[in-house]
């Protein structure tokens, strides 16, 4: 990484007051040339609304930013770019419909207005991807990519404009343990050419091996600012949540008798492009236990699950929940739960206020739907109940959910999908972009479910995450299963090889698990 003590930008004493929120409360932060400043916090400490100042997309109400010892007014995110200041957000801001070179050069000035410059961009976008291995194709639209790759799209946007600061939100939420490395190898090379890095993250591990310095914010506060290498895990957990969280094996209750409630049989389904995306899958999922299903990103894990949720048609086979076949959307809630990776894309009504979200499995029912007209009362002091029982933070129920942070939107959508308590509760990367608190809140939540006796199927990209959960673990490569293992005995090793598409003797055939 570059090293210098030459100050790029400074945050003096910034205030952001939002309704019924004090977002950021005289925050300081200071970011050297060729430094990766790590920003670490759980959701709701104020991480984003900051960086969202700096890029402009936010006006502070008070307080001053520095760059390169020159006070600036940044009041858009064009005039952010324009100094040289670029953003990835948690969420990306990318047009699905368009292609990948598209997104890169929308809004940027052209040589010959109206007209575009394709072929001389697409230059400079396949060397930059060649440069930093990207392996990103310019002609493929933004929704035939997988999340991955959108990320890595995000990031080609701010070196195709030069970007002398960058901010990364979360940038590891979407990718898969290798693509981490990879990031992190992209991360040093543009330090090294003296760019400058502000690492947002709630991950430890990741920050200790990124960063140099860590701010830690907590309820809109700077905790402190301390050089990594000083600093521990345990310490900077203190300073977070200020209480030490450890991701470990969880306790769970012994199942005395299991019974089967998913049974899938040779199933197959296509992908978003017309590709094959599952290939003769056979599952079984039985009460009182938790499926954990590893592999990277894009293997098929996403299309399983909305298969199962009735989302996505397959092209064969059979899925059954409680021996019920599922051939469309189960309008039975007590069958299934559904939690899916894009909470704000598919799991959430942005514009619609906690209460709504929360009910929107359950409105047609009494008491929240009497003689055909909402019963607005039962359904806000329902929500009232709900949010005091899954820690929602929410000034109250109605405000838009869109207003929340990314955990407590997520706690939303597991709150909706859990309270049923529905047989099967199928949940697709539910910690992504989630700081240590939500986390643990998440997690004690599908272990409650597990032990009142539903089945789980928790699909994660994060290792450490799926061996602290699962009963069992599968591994997904290129739409099939390659392998079946233990919670309790997994060998990473084993896992890690099956992620890579490499069989290994150790594998347990699936559909004779509960046959013996």
């Amino acid at each position: 990484m570059g090293q210098s003590e030459s100050i790029v930008l400074q945050l003096q004493d910034i205030t952001k007051r939002f309704p019924g929120v004090l977002a950021c409360n005289q925050v300081n932060f200071e970011l050297k040339a060729g430094e990766v400043h790590g920003l670490l916090g759980e959701n709701g400490a104020g991480k984003s609304t900051l960086m969202n100042i700096l890029y402009g997309l936010h006006h502070p109400d008070s307080g001053e930013i520095l760059l390169n010892g020159q006070k600036v007014h940044i009041t858009s995110p064009k005039i952010a770019r324009n100094l040289g200041i670029g953003m990835v957000h948690q969420h990306f801001m990318l047009v699905e419909n368009l292609t990948g070179l598209e997104n890169v050069i929308l809004g940027l000035p052209t040589e010959r207005p109206p007209l575009l410059d394709l072929e001389k961009a697409k230059a400079r976008f396949v060397k930059l991807t060649e440069e930093y291995d990207l392996r990103l194709d310019p002609s493929t639209p933004v929704w035939q990519l997988p999340v991955g790759d959108q990320q890595w799209l995000e990031i080609l946007k701010l070196l195709f404009q030069d970007m002398r600061v960058l901010i990364l939100d979360e940038p590891t939420a979407v990718l898969a343990p290798s693509q981490v490395q990879k990031l992190f190898h992209t991360i040093d090379r543009l330090t090294d050419e003296g760019r400058s890095v502000i690492f947002i993250s709630h991950k430890l591990e990741e920050i200790k091996q990124i960063a140099e310095r860590v701010t830690v914010m907590r309820d809109g506060h700077v905790v402190g600012t301390v050089p990594v290498k000083d600093a521990t895990p345990t310490q900077l957990a203190q300073m977070m949540v200020g209480r030490s969280v450890v991701l470990q094996r969880r306790p769970r209750l012994p199942v005395e008798s299991r019974r089967e409630v998913l049974v899938i049989d040779h199933l197959h389904c296509l992908n978003d492009r017309g590709t094959p995306a599952l290939r003769d899958v056979g599952l079984k999922v039985c009460s009182g236990e938790i499926l954990g299903v590893a592999g990277v990103d894009g293997n098929g894990q996403r299309e399983l699950a909305e298969c199962i949720a009735g989302l996505r048609r397959q092209t064969d086979g059979t899925i059954r929940i409680n021996g019920e076949l599922v051939e469309g959307v189960l309008q039975d809630t007590s069958l299934l739960g559904y939690v899916p990776e894009d909470r704000r894309k598919t799991g959430l009504v942005l514009s619609f206020d906690v209460a709504e979200n929360l009910v929107m499995k359950k409105y047609p029912e009494k008491p929240f739907t009497n003689k055909n007209v909402l019963q607005w009362d039962r359904i806000r002091s329902w929500s009232d109940q709900l949010i005091e029982e899954y820690d929602i933070r929410t000034p109250n129920s109605m405000v838009p959910v869109k207003h929340l942070s990314g955990g407590n939107q997520q706690k939303v959508v597991v709150a909706r999908e859990t309270v049923s308590e529905p047989a099967l509760l199928v949940t697709s990367q539910p910690t992504r972009g989630l700081d240590l608190g939500a986390v643990d809140s998440v997690h004690q939540i599908l272990i409650r479910e597990r032990n009142r006796g539903a089945a789980v199927i928790f699909i994660s990209t994060e290792l450490p995450e799926v061996l602290a959960l699962s009963d069992r673990i599968i591994v997904m490569f290129k739409g099939e299963i390659m392998g079946e293992l233990d919670g309790e005995k997994a060998d990473v090793n084993v896992i890690g090889e099956w992620m890579l598409g490499h069989r290994s003797e150790k594998q347990t055939p699936i559909e004779n698990r509960y046959d013996e």
